[in-house]
């Protein structure tokens, strides 16, 4: 019995081996995997510096219908349902401008429609007034009586409104009213609201909790900016029936205030219910009442699962989607990757997905993400796709990690070929963002060539493969000469087709031109954008650096590149751009949205080196003197054309300009960390598995599980 070890000198023997275990294998995989069954995805925020994308209104509807209420932290209480079908509205009961009442539907639409012309949140609403029907053209949500003034100005300043509203004076309206007792029902809550409206009265059913939980509706009168304006509102309401009784509302408790809202069919006859809430800490309730999804008009109408919250958040209206977390993904990864796109493919995007969102947490302070590419797209029930849905399933719980938590699983549409270094695109070095090859032309199968042409008249620009035929014959230089083989053919600036810019060009049947080069239509791995002129290129500029560059602009140049041959360092006459982080050159140097991507070359299309007499050089556009050129019979003549065509010691024809212009040529679509998704495609392609495409782009990962 005396060798016997004791019990607790056993335990102590198992936790040192299992403590030895773990740092001889330093796998990750052995730290917990966290777990989010249910994740908020912020639709509409107020959030200034991380989002901000706000709507003064929020339309819900669903088949089987809805059910609201207000969210309590015990959970939510249900007021009332809406049938099936139908649509409601919501909106803040905050500071707001009466901007014109009339019993004329025609003219108060008119108001309306103006103030929407002018970007003014306008709601067209309908309410019982001294006998008859009366409209109302309200405009705003504002925080303050402060904005809404200021707003009531810029209103009244305006001629065309002046003229359509003739003599009637515009009012604030504000967030204190006047409450009626509960009432027995809705319908005899409308009728109160209709006597004091005889009166003159501004008066909106209201609902309450009960303290069954229940809906409770009484009746609120007016909506003054301050207390000594609801004391006016007072004395008006004496002269109703039960006016004397009116107290001032709980502004502490959560309520909704109901408005008849004809702003969605612009018809008389036809209103939605406008419910605008209000209360300290006040969070509304949208559900389903069947399993059917919720669909939200303001949202291009597309379809959740899961439940909707409204809240207040800075002053304007939040709208937050909170649905189940595996369910969420059914919808990103349909809207990231293409549902067509192999298995292995969809699976590893469900996995980076998956990880990305588990790693932010609480990210936007009430909501974990949003449904933009500021986090990963999320576009509802209408991008799930059975492919989709079986790629979340079969990954269920797995997540990336890394020196046991789990990674910020980056992704974007195309490395270009290389993937960045998370160093070159913001500044910090992340050790498993780091680049590697990436098989990304996979997005080139099956696209158009477009051949860049110089068109007799000597404008440059890009025509399809399709639209040109061969003539077998060549210039002197020993460029190819090819003819355009059907009439009105668009000579574009870009090699795509892109209505949104102006084309270079038109070009008939027969119409010759010289080839400069050919290219892949532009896609997410290569990609052309300009030529620009200096004037647009230095506006575009001055208007996103920290420091604005002196014009006129004739010089700009990639002075630095990273590990992945991206950008990091681009100057202007020789002026650093002065950028937060490299990968804001891609929003800085874009004329017509943002470049795809920061792995280009910048070809300054006046630059060229001029070899003379006596070996001597000069570089264009640092010398001013003008270029002479020789031409047949020994004539010299000054080079007067926009354009000049230089064959350079490699026999490679370029067309270069006399003044500076700007062409930005690059590869690979997005920052470029991480995942590359066209390169998952080709991986998958090849018969890898999506652990495998995982570990490729994530250096050093595990796929662990919960």
């Amino acid at each position: 019995m005396a060798n016997k070890r004791p019990f607790k000198q056993y335990l102590m023997i198992v936790v040192a081996i299992m403590l030895l275990a773990t740092s001889w294998t330093g796998s990750p995989s052995h730290a917990a995997v966290p777990k989010l069954e249910q994740i908020r995805v912020a639709l509409f925020m107020q959030l200034p510096g991380k989002y901000e994308d706000t709507t003064a209104a929020a339309t819900f509807s669903s088949p089987t219908g809805l059910s609201i209420g207000s969210r309590q932290p015990d959970g939510v209480s249900s007021w009332f349902n809406v049938s099936g079908g139908t649509s409601v509205r919501f909106a803040a009961d905050s500071f707001k401008v009466k901007v014109y009442e009339s019993s004329t539907f025609a003219s108060a639409l008119a108001v309306q429609k103006r103030l929407q012309a002018l970007k003014g949140a306008a709601f067209l609403t309908s309410i019982s007034k001294n006998g008859s029907i009366v409209y109302q053209v309200i405009e705003g949500t504002y925080k303050t009586a402060a904005e809404a003034a200021a707003a009531q100005t810029k209103w009244a300043a305006d001629s065309e409104i002046s003229k359509l509203v003739g003599g009637y004076k515009a009012v604030q309206q504000g967030p204190l009213h006047l409450e009626t007792a509960p009432l027995a029902g809705k319908t005899e809550a409308i009728a109160a609201a209709s006597s004091f409206g005889a009166v003159g009265l501004d008066a909106y059913v209201a609902v309450r909790s009960s303290q069954a939980g229940m809906a409770s509706y009484s009746v609120m009168v007016g909506a003054a900016v301050t207390e000594a304006e609801l004391l006016i509102v007072q004395a008006a309401a004496s002269k109703a029936a039960g006016g004397s009784a009116l107290k001032a509302a709980d502004a502490k408790l959560p309520y909704l205030m109901l408005r008849n809202d004809h702003t969605v069919s612009a018809k008389a006859e036809n209103s939605i219910e406008l419910y605008m809430f209000a209360g300290s800490d006040t969070k509304i309730s949208i559900s389903p009442v069947g399993s059917d999804p919720i669909k939200l008009t303001e949202r291009s109408n597309r379809s959740y699962r899961g439940q909707f919250e409204l809240s207040m958040l800075n002053g304007r209206m939040a709208v937050i989607n909170e649905l189940p977390f595996e369910q969420y993904l059914y919808s990103v990864v349909g809207v990231e990757m293409y549902p067509s796109w192999p298995a292995e493919a969809l699976k590893a995007q469900a996995v980076a997905a998956r990880s990305y969102a588990l790693n932010k947490g609480f990210g936007f302070q009430i909501a974990h993400v949003v449904d933009t590419t500021l986090s990963q797209a999320y576009y509802g029930t209408g991008s799930e796709k059975p492919s989709t849905i079986a790629a979340v399933d079969d990954t269920a719980g797995e997540v990336a990690m890394y020196d046991g938590k789990v990674i910020e699983a980056l992704f974007a549409a195309s490395g270009g070929g290389m993937t960045a270094d998370a160093k070159e695109i913001w500044g910090n070095a992340i050790p498993y963002l780091m680049p590697v090859k990436s098989p990304d032309t996979s997005s080139e199968a099956g696209l158009h060539s477009w051949y860049r042409v110089v068109l007799p008249s000597g404008e440059i620009g890009y025509v399809r493969d399709d639209l040109l035929d061969e003539t077998g014959q060549a210039t002197a230089a020993g460029s190819p000469i090819m003819q355009v083989n059907t009439n009105g053919t668009k000579v574009r600036k870009h090699p795509q087709i892109q209505d949104t810019i102006p084309v270079v060009a038109t070009a008939d049947s027969g119409t010759k031109v010289i080839v400069l080069e050919k290219k892949v239509e532009s896609n997410s791995m290569s990609w052309v954008r300009g030529p620009y002129t200096p004037q647009v290129m230095l506006t575009v500029i001055n208007a996103k650096v920290k420091t604005p560059i002196s014009g006129p602009l004739r010089t700009l140049e990639v002075s630095q590149k990273g590990a992945s041959g991206r950008a990091t360092e681009i100057t202007a006459n020789g002026q650093k751009l002065t950028v937060s982080y490299p990968d804001m050159f891609r929003s800085t140097l874009g004329v017509q949205g943002s470049l795809p991507s920061t792995l280009f070359q910048i070809e300054e299309t006046a630059k060229v080196a001029l070899l003379g007499s006596g070996s001597a050089t000069r570089t264009k556009p640092g010398d001013s003197a003008p270029v002479y050129m020789i031409s047949a019979g020994g004539k010299v003549t000054e080079a007067s054309q926009s354009n000049l065509f230089i064959l350079d010691g490699s026999e490679h024809l370029r067309a270069a300009t006399k003044e500076p212009s700007f062409r930005f040529i690059g590869t690979g679509n997005g920052h470029g960390v991480g995942l590359s998704q066209y390169g998952a495609l080709s991986l998958a392609q090849q018969g890898y598995d999506y652990q495998y495409i995982l570990k490729y782009y994530y250096k050093d990962v595990t796929i662990a599980k919960e």
